[in-house]
């Protein structure tokens, strides 16, 4: 299982640079895990030699999504994630967007769903200041954890 700290992602990312590996990171809050996220985060996958997934704690999914959600508790969605192949490193972040992690792990490429474009990505100014570059990755956004609760509840 690779499920780390913050402190112990960022040693795991020197020892991978100091290889000459390069690092993708994907974030999201992964709840009801479904195909859109597989689709994503393999296409994330052919960005960098490692890939890193940062999941939303439970509070900040809360202040994102509302009262209800999310569905799995963090621990649960952070093991699914880290079981998919390819994904190297899954780290739980509390912040209301993935900046401060950026800032901290400077990734070579952050990855974002197809319900962006490069220009809309919210911390795209992040990644340019310290050379890194923003990819859009998956299948278009047909799926969502949203639509499949509304399909449960009716």
């Amino acid at each position: 299982m690779s499920i780390l700290t913050r402190d112990q992602l960022e040693l795991a990312i020197a020892g991978d640079r100091a290889e000459g590996r390069s690092i993708a990171l994907a974030n999201g809050v992964f709840d009801l895990l479904h195909v859109g996220h597989v689709r994503y985060l393999q296409a994330a996958l052919q960005h960098g030699d490692r890939l890193v997934v940062a999941v939303n704690s439970d509070a900040s999914v809360r202040r994102l999504k509302g009262e209800g959600r999310p569905i799995l508790d963090e621990g649960a969605r952070a093991e699914l994630v880290a079981a998919l192949r390819g994904v190297h490193y899954v780290v739980i972040f509390d912040d209301d967007t993935v900046g401060p992690l950026l800032t901290a792990l400077r990734p070579d490429v952050h990855c974002k769903g197809t319900d962006y474009t490069v220009e809309t990505v919210p911390e795209r100014a992040i990644v340019e200041s310290y050379g890194g570059r923003t990819a859009i990755c998956g299948d278009p956004k047909d799926h969502s954890t949203r639509d499949l609760l509304k399909r449960l509840s009716g």
